[in-house]
Order: structure tokens, then sequence, then C-alpha cells
């Protein structure tokens, strides 16, 4: 099983990043999968997900607006989408697939940094 994520960078505040998280060695469209971030001193916060049904996703209201998730079933691939981002938005970003017996698996994680 292995989930990478990859897209992460520093960017300037109101800009914008696409994190993508490649699944493989499992059937990615029976799980429902999320983004988490954990900032330094922080924990681990979920920011979004979007069930293995499809559907509209869920996002945390720090987000909300300005985050955009998405999943392509035939790449098995999740995205991430973020614009207008903020300082309060650096951490490791996790994607994280979740299966219907809470069975997790977690990629490695990938830095996003804002400042100017």
């Amino acid at each position: 099983v292995q989930l990478v994520e990859s897209g992460g960078g520093l960017v300037q505040p109101g800009g914008s990043l696409r994190l993508s998280c490649a699944a493989s060695g499992f059937t990615f469209s029976s799980y429902d999968m999320r983004w988490h971030r954990q900032a330094p001193g922080k924990d681990r916060e979920l920011v979004a997900s979007i069930s293995r049904f499809g559907g509209l996703p869920n996002y945390a209201d720090s987000v909300k607006g300005r985050f955009t998730m998405s999943r392509d079933n035939v790449k098995s691939t999740v995205y991430l989408e973020m614009n207008s981002l903020k300082s309060e938005d650096t951490a490791v970003y996790y994607c994280n697939a979740r299966g219907i017996f809470r069975n997790d698996y977690w990629g490695q994680g990938t830095q996003v940094t804002i400042s100017s």
C-alpha cells in the first residue's frame, strides 16, 4: 500500500498550490479519502474529505471557500486545490485513506509553507 503526496512547496500569501496523492496497493474506489494537515506544535487537523461514493467533499471551516478536494478513481488519485493561501495554512499535509472498517492508510506528507 502506498499513498504518495506531491505538490507542496513555498508560496507567497494569496498564492495557490495543488496537492496530489497517488494511491496504489489497495482498492482505491472503496475508500473514503481525506486530507489532513499538521502545523508545528499543533494537533493534526482534518482539512477535507470525500466519500468513496464521490459526491460533495466536506471541508474544515478554516479552508471552506478556498480549498477544493477532488478524486479520480481511474487514476487512483486525490487532489487538493488550495487558493488564497494564508500563513496559517503552513503545515505538513497528509493524505489518508479510510476503509469501511476504519482501517487507515497514510502518506508520508508534503510540506506547504506560506511566506513572503
